[in-house]
Parts: C-alpha cells; sequence; structure tokens
C-alpha cells in the first residue's frame, strides 16, 4: 500500500505558485491525507457519499473558493481553485464533484445571474455547507443535446410551476436546494430556456437514488422529478438570458475544476504504482527495477507533466480574462482521457493487489470512466474542438 503522497512536479511547477496558493495546496492536501484517506475505501465500498466530512471542507473554504467573501467564501484567485480541485480529486473525484457542483455550478450562476435577494439567502448558507446545491440541466433523454429539454416552466398568476425530470445530478438525494433549467418556449427553440432556483422541500419535488452505478460510488447520484412544483415569480435567476449560453457558461466553469482535478487523480495513482513498485519483490528484486515498469513509469511522468502544464497555463488564463470556452474543452478532454490511461496503467502495475480498495488505482479507474463521460463527453468535446479548427459544425 501507498505510504505518504508525495506529488510529482518534474518541471517544478511549484516555483511559479505564489506563497499563498503553495499554502493552500498544502493545506487541503493535509487535510485530504488525515481526514479523507482513511476513510474513502470504506465509503466507496458501501456507496455513501462520507457526507460527516462537509463541515470540515466547509471550514477549509473549498466551498465556492473562487467567490466574493462578501458571501462568505474564500475569494481565491482561479489557479488556487484549481489547485484545490487537483487535491480534493486526488482523494476521490466524487469528492471533488461534491464541490465542483457546490461551487462551480449552483453558487456560481446564483452569484453571477441571482438577484440580490438569492444570493444573500443562498450563498452564505452554501459556502459554510449549511446547505448543499444540485444542478439540473441533463435529463434522461437529452444528455449532449440540452437543446431538446422537455422539462417545463409555465408562467401562473403566482408565478411558476415547473414539471419534468432530470437525470445523473449529483448531491440531488442530499441537496436543499436545485438550480433548474427549463422550456418556456417550445421543445427545440433554445432561446426559452431559463433557469430557476428550486427549494428542494418545494411540494412536487422528490430526488431518486440512481442505483447501479459502478463508478463515483462515495457520490450522491440522483434523478429529480418535478411534478406541478409551484414557485413564486422571484424564483427564476434573473440575470439568466433566455436560451443555453448560461447554462453552458456554468459547465465550462466545472470542467475548467475537472481539469486540474483529474491531473490530481493521476498524481495519486502514480505516486501508488512508484511507492509499490519499490516495495514489491519479484525475480530478485523490486519491480521498480524490471524495464517494463519504468517505462510505464516513464510515461505516466511524461503524460501528468503534460497535463500539469496545460491545468496550469488555463488558470493564468483563467485569471487573465483571455480564456475561452474551447480552451477548456481540449484541457478537459485531454487531462480526464490522460488520467484515465495512467489510472488503468497504476492498477496493471500493481497486478492482483490492484483490484483491493486498500489500494487506491482501481477507485480512481472507475471513476474517472463517469469524468470521461459527464460535463460534456470525450467525443462531444472532439467536436467542439473540430468545429473550432474547421468553423463547421458537425452536430
Amino acid at each position: 500500500m501507498a505510504g505518504t503522497f508525495q506529488g510529482l512536479d518534474f518541471y517544478d511547477l511549484d516555483a511559479l505558485l505564489t506563497e499563498e496558493q503553495r499554502m493552500i495546496r498544502d493545506t487541503v492536501r493535509s487535510w485530504v491525507e488525515d481526514r479523507l484517506m482513511p476513510v474513502i475505501g470504506e465509503a466507496y465500498v458501501n456507496g455513501r457519499m462520507p457526507r460527516e466530512l462537509i463541515p470540515e471542507m466547509a471550514e477549509l473554504g473549498v466551498l465556492g473558493a473562487n467567490l466574493p467573501e462578501e458571501y462568505g467564501c474564500a475569494g481565491l484567485d482561479d489557479i488556487a481553485y484549481g489547485i484545490i480541485m487537483q487535491e480534493l480529486e486526488r482523494g476521490d473525484s466524487g469528492i471533488r464533484s461534491f464541490a465542483s457542483v457546490q461551487g462551480a455550478l449552483v453558487m456560481y450562476p446564483i452569484y453571477a445571474f441571482g438577484s440580490d435577494q438569492q444570493k444573500d439567502h443562498w450563498l452564505p448558507r452554501m459556502a459554510s455547507g449549511e446547505a448543499i446545491g444540485c444542478f439540473g440541466l441533463t435529463e434522461p433523454d437529452y444528455g449532449s443535446n440540452p437543446a431538446g429539454m422537455i422539462t417545463r416552466a409555465e408562467r401562473t398568476d403566482d408565478g411558476w410551476v415547473l414539471n419534468g425530470a432530470k437525470m445523473w445530478i449529483t448531491n440531488g438525494s442530499m441537496a436543499d436546494v436545485a438550480v433548474v433549467w427549463a422550456q418556456t418556449g417550445e421543445q427545440g427553440d433554445t432561446s426559452g430556456i431559463r433557469g430557476f432556483v428550486v427549494p428542494t422541500d418545494s411540494e412536487g419535488f422528490t430526488a431518486r437514488d440512481q442505483k447501479g452505478k459502478l463508478s463515483l460510488l462515495a457520490s450522491d447520484t440522483s434523478e429529480l422529478v418535478l411534478q406541478d412544483v409551484a414557485l413564486p415569480e422571484d424564483s427564476m435567476l434573473p440575470g439568466s438570458t433566455k436560451g443555453l449560453r448560461h447554462p453552458l457558461m456554468c459547465l465550462t466553469q466545472a470542467r475548467y475544476g475537472i481539469a486540474w482535478g483529474t491531473v490530481g487523480a493521476a498524481m495519486a495513482c502514480y505516486d501508488e504504482a512508484l511507492s509499490y513498485a519499490k516495495e514489491r519483490v519479484m525475480f530478485g528484486g523490486p519491480i521498480a527495477g524490471k524495464q517494463i515498469q519504468q517505462v510505464r513509469l516513464a510515461d505516466m511522468m511524461t503524460k501528468i507533466t503534460q497535463g500539469q502544464l496545460m491545468a496550469y497555463r488555463l488558470g493564468q488564463m483563467k485569471v487573465d480574462g483571455t480564456m475561452t470556452a474551447q480552451q477548456v474543452s481540449m484541457a478537459k478532454r485531454a487531462n480526464v482521457d490522460m488520467a484515465c490511461d495512467i489510472a488503468r496503467e497504476a492498477r496493471r502495475l500493481l497486478g492482483g493487489n490492484g483490484i483491493l480498495a486498500e489500494y487506491h488505482s482501481m477507485r480512481h479507474m472507475a471513476n474517472l470512466e463517469s469524468v470521461y463521460t459527464y460535463e460534456g463527453t470525450h467525443d462531444i468535446h472532439s467536436l467542439i474542438l473540430g468545429q473550432t479548427a474547421t468553423g463547421i459544425s458537425a452536430f
């Protein structure tokens, strides 16, 4: 079993970080090592999100970390935020997903598009972990094509009534509030899509756990059902323009976190593989001295370093305000693919022991298969980049 996490930094990116960024990394890294790692294997095997750690995550300041301090958030820069996602996913993709959804997909749209009342009510409570949020865009029949959404919001004399269903919703079963995107016009007409802040104790709102998962087992995944959910007029996000632009802006924020987070998962797998290779004796010596394992490790080092450089440069552009959604697509696509490869090769290097929960690479490997699909599938991001290169849409 791997020892204390060391962290691969072959190109000395540490030298580019500010003192504050390094302190934040070390603080979150220590928390993951001391508090998350002792429980994550058991939580994964038993299919439970370790909710007892949420107050500690809030105390660390990782919920909505790059949102303003006036709402109880940490007010960190976007590189520091990315580092937090990296360190959380080093522990588990499901834990990073919880923080990512809370911050990038619920707190962010309330901050960016919400009214002062919505912001004042929800953001401090979410930053403190008192309230949990989920994001309802994907539907059972409309994942990669959100423009076809069926969920509808009908205007009434008192406000709105929502009907529909959302699928694959992280944090859904434990959420206190949902940001739900619904069609106010005709199906397929994206100009009618608007965002709504929906308290989950609203009559007609139910969340059902997704059964039968083989991935992200330490994460809460649900189906949301809205049946004649009556909401007041001020439940709409007033700053959300009609259409998909704003929900896609939310996804861009989350994908940015994924580009960093998956580097953390890959680093964890590499560290475990390296430690194991040094300790495992076979054919008269440690397997770290065998050529095939050294090639594996060399490939891991190279791919992780490439991913680290891409994430850091993306962070610089986000801080500067020059980052584009297409650049995020490239980083999400490349770094998730990289992390999937690293996790698989680490699991193979571990041999039979690699399937045990006391080791972490196979858990990361299974989790990353979900990350490969969510927040825009690998293939959809390929087509986004293809459109960027050619100017021709293939979807």
